[in-house]
C-alpha cells in the first residue's frame, strides 16, 4: 500500500496536470500557497536580461510580437542572479507596443486582472518574487486567454518573476511606464528591516527612472505607519509631487485598487481602512546653460 501524498507532492501534482492538459480552467489557489512575504535580499535564482533591449518581451505578450525575417533576428542574453553568468535564449522578437503598466508586488493578480479590459490596449505586467504565486498568476492568465479566445481579453496582461528591488532597470528604459502599482507592499514592521521597504530614497529614484513625466505612482495600505513611510519618502523626492485628494478620487483605477486585490478584498471583509496615495513624476528640471567662453 503506498504512503499517502504529502502536500507538497499534491501540490505538484497538480500543478503538473494542469499544465500537462493545458491550461484550460482556473487554477485552484489552494495549490499555490507560499508564506506571504519573501526577504529581497535573499538568493532567488533569478535570471534578469543585462538591458531591457535583451528581454523577449513576446514570450510574455505572443499576441503583440511582431515576426520579423531571420536575419533581422538578434540573440538575447540572460544573466543568471546566482551565477553572474550570461545565458544564451531565444532570438528576440519585437512587440508593436511597449509595457506602460507595472504592478509591482502583484500577488495572486487581482489588479492585473481588473485592469486588464479597463486598460485594453496597455500592456499591464505583474511582478512577483514567490515562486508559487507567480505560477499560480501564470496559470491564470492562461485560463483566462483560453477561455476568452473570441472576445481576445486578457491578451494584455502577464506576469513576471523579478526581484523589483535589484533589476527594475533591467527590463525597463527611461521613462518606459506611465503607471506603477504599489499595493499592500509588506509592512517589515520592525526598525531593522525597513530596509527591505519597497519605498525607499533609493527606490524612488528608480521608479522616478523608468516613470515618464506625468505618469503616476499609486500606492495603497492598510498600515498607518507604512502609508506615512511611503508619502514621507515621496513627498521628500525631488522627481515626485502628491497627487490632490480630488484628482484622486476622480482616478477610476483606484476604486479598482482599492477593492480588486486579494490583499484588498481581506482588508474589507475585516472592515480595515485603506491609505491611499498617488504621486505624480515631475518633469526633469533643464540642465543650465554652459557660459559662453
Amino acid at each position: 500500500m503506498s504512503e499517502p501524498k504529502n502536500k507538497r507532492q499534491k501540490r505538484e501534482d497538480y500543478r503538473a496536470a494542469l499544465r500537462a492538459n493545458g491550461v484550460t480552467e482556473l487554477p485552484r489557489k489552494k495549490f499555490y500557497r507560499q508564506r506571504a512575504h519573501a526577504n529581497p535580499f535573499s538568493d532567488h535564482s533569478l535570471i534578469y536580461p543585462p538591458t531591457p533591449e535583451q528581454m523577449d518581451w513576446a514570450s510574455l505578450y505572443p499576441h503583440y510580437a511582431v515576426e520579423e525575417p531571420t536575419e533581422q533576428k538578434t540573440e538575447a542574453m540572460e544573466t543568471d542572479d546566482t551565477t553572474g553568468q550570461e545565458l544564451s535564449a531565444p532570438a528576440i522578437r519585437k512587440l508593436t507596443k511597449n509595457v506602460e503598466v507595472a504592478d509591482i508586488g502583484c500577488g495572486f493578480g487581482g489588479l492585473l486582472i481588473a485592469l486588464a479590459p479597463v486598460l485594453p490596449d496597455t500592456l499591464v505586467l505583474g511582478l512577483e518574487i514567490r515562486v508559487s504565486v507567480t505560477q499560480f498568476v501564470e496559470d491564470r492568465i492562461k485560463a483566462l486567454r483560453v477561455q476568452n479566445e473570441e472576445q481576445k481579453l486578457y491578451r494584455n496582461i502577464a506576469v513576471l518573476r523579478a526581484n523589483t528591488m535589484k533589476f527594475m532597470p533591467n527590463f525597463f528604459t527611461k521613462g518606459q511606464l506611465n503607471k506603477i502599482f504599489i499595493c499592500f507592499p509588506d509592512p517589515h514592521f520592525k526598525a531593522r528591516k525597513h530596509k527591505q521597504r519597497i519605498v525607499s530614497t533609493t527606490l524612488n529614484s528608480e521608479y522616478a527612472y523608468v516613470l515618464r513625466p506625468g505618469g503616476i505612482v499609486y500606492t495603497i495600505t492598510d498600515v498607518p505607519d507604512l502609508h506615512e513611510w511611503m508619502v514621507g519618502h515621496f513627498n521628500a523626492h525631488p522627481a515626485f509631487e502628491r497627487v490632490s485628494e480630488e484628482e484622486q478620487e476622480a482616478d477610476s483605477l483606484v476604486e479598482i485598487m482599492r477593492n480588486e486585490t486579494e490583499e484588498g478584498k481581506k482588508v474589507t471583509r475585516h472592515n480595515g481602512q485603506k491609505h491611499v496615495a498617488l504621486f505624480r513624476r515631475l518633469e526633469d528640471p533643464q540642465w543650465p546653460e554652459e557660459v559662453s567662453a
